[in-house]
């Protein structure tokens, strides 16, 4: 970059201008003429300004012709500034000249120029040619209302003018008319600002802007006879605002006029504006046609009485204005009463006018509102149903009895929030206030009242009134956003480790021994760590039943122990015990080196992998599930019963190296401690190690995780101190609740009414939900109590429903089936201690019914018929599997029809769907269903793994892919069609399973038909489906007149050499429901457009199916006559279904016609590209090349050149005319690394051709009838296809890796004159870069071509061209061709 030194002159600038130097890379110039001196100024390194004095003037004129003739200034100049110019037609010229052929200039200033009228006039020619620029300003330069006109005249043809700024020209009414005129023909105009002498310029422009409904923003200012300037009008579309500050009545008038049926104004603001009756009868118009202003402000308007009456009566019409202000006017009682009349009901039959309107303001020093108006203002308040907000302001004609009368009125009104008394001297007085505060103690639903600059006010007798509010002032209203900002926060002292493992683990007694480890160390007994904790052999083989919760205390940190129970029947309930988000806890994940621990029986490294992976699986799905998680879950393997090994052993070896292979798979997942613990669990001494890591972790932990609020750990105390006082009751009211905070915790009382007393139950419910995070409590919103002992809670109200004898009670097959009373007797038995009438006072506050409600809450159960208050309940997890029924459809027919989807986890080997996951399905479905209004008797069957439903002749079966499944299965036997039935599955079936595992991600499937209508067992279908995604895809990349005929086959499937199943296929189109295949057919529509656009080609719209026209249905009459004309309904019903199928198939053949113009026009221009390299008469190389990178042993195309890439490999494809395609087992050259040469070489080659290849690729171009090798088929070398950023659907990805396929121009119609030669000069330097790379490489011969490439040079017997083609076409051309050896 040349420094400002050698700029200074303008000899050099000008010199450097014209010799286009590397050195100005100019954005802004500006010209200042008629200046003491001359020089040049670079203000940044982008933009220079250049004074010129009037000695040297014609430097300015040569500084226009350089920039015409210079290259750089014309794409690289934005900006261009010209101040004080005496413009001469020449000039002005010769800018127009420089303006039609430059492509980036933006904006164009004009400050203190002069124009002659011949100068304007082509200064607005000029504009009208323009489709560049985006913002002009003229700025004291003289242009008057003949410029005005001129720029008008030239804005009603230009479309790209964006900001128009007139500043001080005077361009008086006349001109505004005019650019009025322009503003009703031009929409793109966004942004007016004009600065004029006469404030009578505004008005003609906001009238159009408004009448016309222009999103344009417009400043209007004004500096009249030599006032101050001041702004006259201001409208802002992005708050549709209009603000009106200066203007006569005439005006108003007009802006009013504008208003009627205006959709882009919401907010009138026309504030201190002297308006009369006359501008108020328009107005009234506005009020009853505009169905969009909300919010009107005539405040100091001077509107008298005939002015409220005509606002008042457009009230009465209105249905949008929500805020009306009129204080400070001169209206008296009488126009208070018209203005309350629409607001108000005269007697009990008749309904108020206006229910729109919610705030209204009045009053000043000059509103006599008197006798008339307080009366109005009474009947209002009294009978008023929606205004929320009254304002009062600076009212001196009420006394302070009118005042006490108004608020005797608002005891009987339940609408209004806010009363604003501002101002208004009868405010004061004893009486005054006790009435306020009567009104307050009777109505609860006032939140404000403002009483600001009343002699009450500043008496200081409002301080009881605010208190009485809730406030102490305005300043002191609590917002519900600032609710928890006074309440500190703290690290938790309570952390929860869960011991996770199946039966026989040693989960209890390494529980004990650690309780052992936590005991000694207080107690300072060092004997018991070496000694064995002896098992009762009675208690050895009892095994633990249920969750078990013990905790411990490690100075000022809780530690709590969850024993998951490790028997199958009650995994349904760990998912309700996983902690919630940002909860200090951690896993321990324990598997016994034995099978059982009564024997020897070592456990094989798989077995104990696959019990490991369970658990993982388990904590990864429920952490995806629990949302917000601030950290992954911290795990630590235990290996128990490791004191039964006499000598390390293989088997040892062989599991360790099993647990590495897990911990490499879930890394990422889960966050794992290094070290693996091998303990004997009944050792106190064995577990001493592990002791210590869990305090160490549980700290580590509490660090980490989220702070909680510091009343969480206060109420930990006090709720112990609770339980204690009320003899251990594990559960307590949210009344009582209430009660405990109100005594025992300050930062939770309640001190004033109304408004408190909701943020304070919303800070209570807040506190409660945190204890439950941090496992404390179990608290559930809107079931009223909270659970205190959740051991209490989880291992024996839950394990007991888990355990129910419903066989016993019923006699019959367990169904899952319990009624209410018998349920409640359980849990009522559970609660009960050992001993009579210990425990039993827990049901003086917490009924069985309570617990039964909570069930239902969460979902763990349901009712039968809930309508009925003694239908059966459902609990979904006490269910027993149908295995050895027979499968079989309830229903079965030849005419029916068979569907169904394949719901799988995307990452199957980490997630799965949780053993709780199913259970809460079968409930949540249910509900579901019974909702609907639509259910029409629905029927809903379960067992333990299956779901089965029949609604509207549709029956469903909902299948979990076995116990610890990772899918889904949703069949479907229908007597409706594909679409309906599909539409119940898609709408009901799946976003129910979708909504209860969040985190998790659900691929969608087409199962095989015929393994629905046989119901195939599950183990049979692991192979027969399909993706729904793939098939879509599928279907874009083949030729429209192929879709109906596409087909997907389906493998057989054998047992033990048995068939099962036979080879198979289905269409396509019969797999997938209308709405499915209709999204196909928009997706392609939208690749066709796409090449239209890129090939240059108009749309033409395919011929269109006319819909029938049928006559309406008549009622069916029960005669014969009755009976033919409803058989004429259902025959025309078939001939509507038939005329449907016969629309889509004419998309299709829409799709087909427009295909083929596309590809004629392809065949047409990619023929000029083939033959216009062919021209190039040398072609020592070939040039038709494509890059490849290998990763992981797959190639990806490579579609962008970038500086620096490296390891790629250079490909060339036979360029045999019509028949271009790869040459397959190619060796190619390796580029080690590409520089910046290479870049610039290939950069457009590699730009160019990919567009077309990509479209036409997508339509399926490359199989179409005629043009089979037109576009090289690139597929192959494709190996990341869902991964590619120019994917839409599998054909897109296909062509995104076309990126190097071919050299050619650009296809604008518009450039291919300036094109032609840019394309020669690329596609030389691209051959020139070949050969030259080639050269490098030692392959410059026409031998080492063929060597690396399969490629041979070769000369056509008909025209000469010359063309390198593979030895396949060597061949089967022969006779076309002669071979041209370098």
């Amino acid at each position: 970059m040349a420094s400002n030194q050698n700029l200074k002159d303008l000899q050099s600038v000008l010199q450097a201008i014209e010799s286009e130097s590397d050195s100005l890379n100019l954005h802004s110039i500006s010209f200042y003429l008629a200046q003491p001196t001359s020089g040049c100024y670079r203000e940044t390194e982008n933009s220079i300004k250049i004074s010129i004095c009037e000695d040297e003037i014609l430097f300015f004129c040569q500084f226009i012709i350089a920039m015409v003739t210079a290259e750089n200034i014309r794409t690289g100049v934005r900006n261009l500034e010209f101040h004080n110019v005496e413009w001469e037609i020449q000039l002005v010229n010769s800018l127009g000249v420089l303006l039609d052929i430059s492509s980036n200039v933006k904006q164009l200033v004009f400050e203190r120029n002069k124009f002659d009228a011949e100068c304007l006039t082509e200064i607005s020619d000029v504009i009208k040619r323009n489709k560049v620029i985006k913002e002009i300003m003229f700025s004291e330069s003289g242009i008057r209302n003949l410029g005005a006109a001129l720029l008008a005249d030239a804005l009603k043809v230009n479309d790209t003018l964006e900001e128009l700024q007139i500043w001080e020209d005077s361009i008086g009414s006349k001109g505004a008319e005019e650019l009025s005129k322009m503003i009703e023909a031009n929409s793109t105009l966004k942004s007016l600002t004009i600065f004029d002498s006469n404030t009578l310029t505004a008005t003609p422009l906001i009238s159009a802007v408004i009448a016309r409904n222009r999103a344009m923003e417009v400043h209007v200012w004004s500096g009249e006879n030599g006032d101050k300037t001041s702004k006259v009008v201001e409208f802002i579309p992005e708050n549709f605002t209009l603000r009106i500050y200066r203007v006569d009545v005439s005006g108003a008038c007009r802006v009013a006029c504008s208003l009627g049926c205006n959709s882009t104004v919401k907010s009138l603001d026309l504030s201190g504006v002297r308006l009369k009756s006359r501008w108020a009868k328009e107005f009234r118009w506005v009020l009853e046609q505009n169905q969009t202003l909300k919010e009107v402000i005539l405040s100091k308007t001077c509107l008298k009485d005939k002015g409220v009456v005509y606002v008042s009566a457009g009230l009465f019409k209105n249905h949008s204005l929500e805020s009306l202000h009129l204080h400070g006017n001169w209206f008296s009682g009488i126009g208070v009463e018209h203005l309350l009349c629409p607001l108000s009901r005269f007697s009990a039959l008749q309904c108020q006018a206006n229910i729109t309107l919610k705030s209204v303001t009045f009053g000043g020093g000059r509103t006599k509102i008197g006798r008339d108006g307080i009366t109005a203002i009474l009947r209002m308040l009294t009978t008023n149903e929606t205004v929320t907000q009254l304002g009062i302001y600076d009212d001196e004609s009420l006394r302070p009895d009118d005042f006490v009368r108004i608020f005797k009125s608002l005891q009987k009104n339940a609408s209004l929030r806010q009363l604003s008394l501002q101002g208004c001297r009868g405010v004061r007085g004893d009486l005054l206030q006790q009435a306020i505060m009567e009104t307050l103690q009777v109505n609860p639903w006032i939140e404000d009242i403002d009483l600001e600059r009343t002699p009450l006010k500043n008496s200081g007798k409002a301080d009881g009134i605010y208190q009485k509010l809730g406030q102490k002032g305005k300043s002191e209203n609590e917002s519900e956003m600032d609710l928890l900002k006074d309440m500190p926060l703290t690290e938790p002292k309570s952390c929860r480790v869960f011991f996770c493992g199946q039966e026989y683990a040693g989960k209890n007694t390494l529980c004990n021994s650690i309780s052992q480890n936590f005991s000694s160390s207080s107690s300072k007994l060092p004997y018991l760590d070496q000694v064995r904790t002896l098992v009762n052999p009675v208690d050895q083989a009892v095994r633990t039943v249920g969750m078990k919760i013990k905790t411990f205390k490690d100075e000022d940190t809780k530690i709590s122990i969850w024993n998951l129970a490790g028997q199958h029947e009650f995994y349904s309930l760990h998912d309700l015990m996983f902690p919630g988000h940002g909860s200090a806890s951690f896993f321990l994940i324990i598997s016994s080196l034995f099978r059982k621990p009564t024997n020897k029986e070592p456990k094989t490294p798989e077995e104990v992998e696959e019990d490991l992976q369970y658990w993982l699986r388990f904590i990864v799905s429920n952490s995806r599930r629990a949302l917000q998680q601030c950290m992954l879950p911290n795990v630590t393997v235990v290996l128990t019963h490791y004191d039964k090994i006499n000598q390390p052993s293989q088997n040892l070896q062989f599991v360790v190296n099993s647990i590495q292979r897990l911990k490499d798979k879930f890394q990422g997942f889960v966050d794992f401690y290094p070290t693996v613990f091998t303990i004997d669990a009944r050792s106190s001494a064995s577990v001493t190690k592990l002791t210590h890591h869990i305090r160490k972790t549980s700290k580590t932990i509490l660090q980490r995780v989220p702070q909680v609020y510091q009343l969480c750990n206060d109420l930990i105390q006090i709720l112990s101190d609770w339980r204690s006082e009320n003899y251990d009751k594990p559960a307590m009211k949210w009344k009582e609740f209430d009660e405990l905070c109100q005594v025992k915790v300050p930062a939770l009382r309640i001190r004033s009414r109304h408004e408190n007393k909701e943020n304070m139950e919303m800070r209570r419910k807040v506190v409660a939900t945190c204890l439950h995070h941090i496992g404390e409590v179990i608290y559930f919103n809107e079931l009223g109590f909270l659970i205190l002992d959740c051991e209490w809670f989880c291992g024996e109200v839950l394990s007991k429903l888990v355990k129910l004898e419903v066989r016993r009670q019923s006699g019959a097959e367990n169904n899952g089936f319990i009624s209410r009373k018998e349920l409640e007797k359980i849990v009522r038995g559970s609660l009960q201690g050992p001993i009579p009438g210990v425990g039993s006072k827990v049901f003086e506050n917490l009924e069985a019914s309570d617990l039964v409600r909570m069930m239902l809450k969460l979902e763990l159960c349901y009712e039968q018929d809930p309508s009925d208050p003694n239908s059966l309940l459902l609990i979904p997890s006490i269910l027993e599997e149908g295995r050895g029924k027979p499968q079989r459809w309830q229903i079965s027919s030849p005419e029916f029809l068979y569907a169904g989807r394949h719901l799988e986890c995307h990452d199957s080997s980490r997630t799965f769907l949780t053993p709780g996951f199913f259970p809460r399905l079968q409930v949540h479905l249910h509900n579901r269903i019974m909702a609907l209004k639509n259910q029409h008797g629905a029927i809903y069957n379960l067992e333990k793994y299956l779901i089965t439903i029949n609604i509207n002749g549709i029956y469903v079966r909902v299948e979990l892919g076995g116990q610890l499944g990772y899918h889904i299965d949703v069949l479907a036997c229908s007597t409706k069609n594909l679409t309906e039935t599909l539409r119940l599955i898609h709408q009901l079936i799946i976003p129910a399973i979708q909504s209860l595992c969040h985190g998790i991600t659900l691929t969608e499937n087409i199962i095989r038909p015929e393994c629905v209508r046989n119901l195939t067992p599950p183990r049979y279908r692991k192979t027969q489906f399909v993706s729904l995604q793939l098939l879509k895809d599928a279907l874009l990349s083949v030729p429209a007149e192929g879709m109906y005929d596409y087909q997907h086959t389906w493998d057989p499937v054998s047992d033990s050499g048995k068939p099962i199943l036979q080879a198979g296929f289905d269409l396509a189109r019969d797999l997938l429901s209308d709405d499915d295949f209709r999204e196909v057919l928009h997706r392609r529509y939208y690749d066709l457009h796409n090449l239209a656009v890129e090939l240059q080609v108009p749309p033409e719209s395919s011929p269109d199916g006319q819909d029938p026209n049928n006559d309406p249905d008549g009622k069916v009459e029960p005669t014969f006559g009755g009976l033919a004309k409803g058989l004429e309904t259902v025959l025309q019903r078939l001939r509507i279904i038939e005329q449907e199928i016969k629309d889509v198939k004419q998309e299709i053949q829409g799709l087909r016609y427009y295909e083929h113009r596309l590809l004629i026009e392809l065949h047409r221009k990619v023929n000029y590209i083939v033959n216009f390299n062919v021209q190039l008469e040398e072609r020592k190389v070939p040039n038709m090349i494509y890059f490849v990178k290998t990763e992981n042993y797959s190639k990806r195309l490579i579609t962008n050149i970038i500086s620096g890439m490296t390891a790629l490999r250079l490909h060339m494809l036979c360029e045999f005319r019509r028949e271009m395609h790869i040459v397959e087992d190619q060796i190619g050259c390796e580029m080690m690394q590409v520089d910046n040469r290479a870049v610039k070489s290939l950069a457009p080659y590699m730009s160019t051709f990919m567009k077309l290849v990509t479209f036409a690729l997508k339509i399926g171009a490359h199989l179409a009838a005629g043009m089979g090798q037109l576009i090289p088929d690139l597929s192959r070398e494709v190996a990341h296809l869902a991964d590619s950023s120019l994917m839409y659907g599998a054909a897109g990805a296909v062509a995104a890796g076309a990126a190097g396929a071919a050299a050619m121009g650009r296809m604008d119609r518009s450039r291919n004159k300036n094109r032609s030669g840019d394309t020669q000069q690329e596609l030389r330097a691209v051959q020139q870069w070949i050969t030259d790379f080639l050269r490098e490489r030692r392959c410059s011969t026409g031998k080492d071509i063929a060597e690396k490439f399969g490629l041979w040079r070769v000369r056509y017997r008909d025209d000469g061209h010359i063309a390198w083609i593979c030895r396949r076409h060597m061949t089967l051309r022969a006779n076309e061709i002669i071979q041209v050896p370098l």
